[in-house]
């Protein structure tokens, strides 16, 4: 059997497990055809790896010191107004506000930054005359574990030159923006977030029929399997802005599925529900259903599309029973039209903070977690294949009711 070493290339599944003040955190990716030659790793990792074959696991705890040298250690810096100058990258109206990240190219007269440069720095603190931004990395001070799947391990064809990937910096980029700054809530919500590009009644754009799917196989199959962990058999789910497909588990037979959402020949199709409403959330976030009655609530690449978030998580958590769970998933796909403004203004890390001030603001949850995949290849029948040949990311956030 092959093992890891110079002469060879493995697929090799890495997940990054951590902790924030509000949750944990675990962040995915489907490393394919690293190079053990020229590829790079922290020593110990690279150590760790050596002549482990196919189907080895291992976990690797890690202090932030080992991880994120070289200028990604918390760097917090003092800046004047003008040097924030969103013109620099085509956004004039962009303003400063605290916990959100920014690309480093629109911080101007600061040594080692020009304006190409997309690498995200944090604000955390601003007024009329100042701001300060933390141009590390946002995982620079928090411990951090690696667990690592081998997969096929093979031999490489001849060397002839080619890039070098560093795959601490490729597997963490991004991982830690969904938490809060020292414990303090973002600012989300400065200005108008929930307005949207069409403000018709929800209704209209919705009136035909999208029988469709709006991620490819792969990362339908992974929210599929990521919903197996909380549905059983003989539960009573509620699948929130539902349409034709609720993406479980085939083999699960539930005692009701219920579907919410805003055309009724998608949820006619839905051959998985017991049962079907026609529902705009964003004219009427009431749920028709008594309390503490569902054992799970499951809402998949919707949660974008509401205008009032908290409104309908608090309903979400009235309708679940003590110790149910709220599992909300999305991709960095959507109906740019319907889409509210904040969600757009988001890093796709950034949007599942979002999504935990949500669950923060509206009502009694606990045990947040959330959970991120990339990587993984696109299945070769998508039509979308020979342009992106990595398949649709995956990002969750969920937590249980009180």
């Amino acid at each position: 059997m092959n093992h890891i070493s110079t002469n060879n290339v493995a697929d090799i599944f890495f997940q990054v497990g951590w902790s924030s003040e509000l949750a944990r955190h675990t962040d995915a990716y489907a490393a394919r055809g690293v190079n053990f030659w020229r590829d790079l790793f922290p020593r110990r990792l690279r150590t760790s790896l050596e002549n482990r074959q196919a189907g080895d696991q291992l976990c690797i705890e890690f202090s932030p010191e080992e991880l994120f040298r070289n200028g990604q250690s918390r760097s917090v810096q003092t800046f004047k107004r003008a040097q924030f100058d969103p013109a620099l990258i085509g956004k004039p109206d962009l303003r400063p506000l605290f916990g959100r990240f920014y690309p480093k190219g629109l911080l101007r007269d600061v040594a080692g930054v020009f304006s190409a440069n997309i690498q995200p720095f944090r604000c955390v603190d601003v007024n009329d005359r100042s701001l300060q931004g933390d141009l590390g990395h946002p995982l620079s001070e928090r411990p951090v574990s690696l667990n690592v799947s081998v997969g096929s391990v093979s031999p490489k064809f001849e060397e002839r030159g080619g890039g070098m990937r560093d795959w601490i910096e490729t597997i963490c980029d991004g991982v830690g923006m969904q938490a809060p700054w020292m414990g303090r809530p973002t600012d989300f919500f400065e200005g108008k977030p929930f307005s949207r590009e069409d403000e018709r009644v929800d209704q209209e754009f919705y009136a035909k029929p999208r029988l469709v799917q709006h991620l490819d196989d792969a990362a339908l199959g992974v929210i599929q399997d990521l919903y197996g962990r909380f549905i059983k058999d003989g539960m009573r789910v509620l699948d929130l802005m539902g349409s034709w497909d609720s993406h479980l588990p085939v083999a699960v037979r539930l005692a009701q599925l219920t579907g919410v959402g805003l055309n009724g020949v998608e949820l006619e199709k839905n051959e998985q529900l017991t049962d079907r409403l026609v529902q705009d959330l964003n004219q009427d976030p009431v749920l028709r259903f008594p309390d503490n009655h569902f054992d799970v609530v499951i809402c998949t690449v919707s949660v974008e599309y509401l205008t009032d978030p908290m409104s309908v998580f608090s309903e979400v958590a009235r309708v679940l029973r003590p110790g149910g769970p709220f599992v909300v998933t999305f991709s960095n796909r959507w109906f740019e039209p319907k889409a509210v403004a904040i969600w757009k203004e988001l890093h796709e890390f950034e949007r599942m903070g979002l999504v935990l001030e949500y669950f923060r603001r509206s009502g009694p949850f606990h045990k947040l977690q959330t959970y991120s995949l990339r990587g993984l290849g696109r299945p070769v029948q998508d039509k979308y294949y020979m342009q992106l040949p990595y398949a649709d990311p995956v990002y969750a956030v969920w937590g249980e009711k009180i």
